[in-house]
């Protein structure tokens, strides 16, 4: 699983990061969790509110920090 923590380095981005890999740990899941800062790469994606968080491709929150639950909710199959 390929998950991405779209910001620019905000707290805001840097709180749904920790927040992230806290559920990646917390689940077992296998994951590569990567910080994207580079603001094109960031649009790429569609996203124009950060933070936000792209798993598998698939963009699942944008513009506020997720809760842990949905986090785990998105990474469990």
């Amino acid at each position: 699983m390929e998950i991405k923590v779209l910001g620019p380095g905000c707290p805001k981005c840097t709180q749904t990061e920790a927040i992230v890999k806290d559920a990646v740990a917390e689940s077992g899941v296998a994951a590569d969790v990567e910080k994207v800062t580079d603001v094109m790469k960031i649009a790429g994606y569609g996203v124009f509110g950060t933070p936000a968080v792209v798993i598998d491709g698939e963009v699942k929150s944008v513009g506020k920090i997720p809760k842990k639950e949905d986090v785990l909710s998105w990474i469990k199959k």
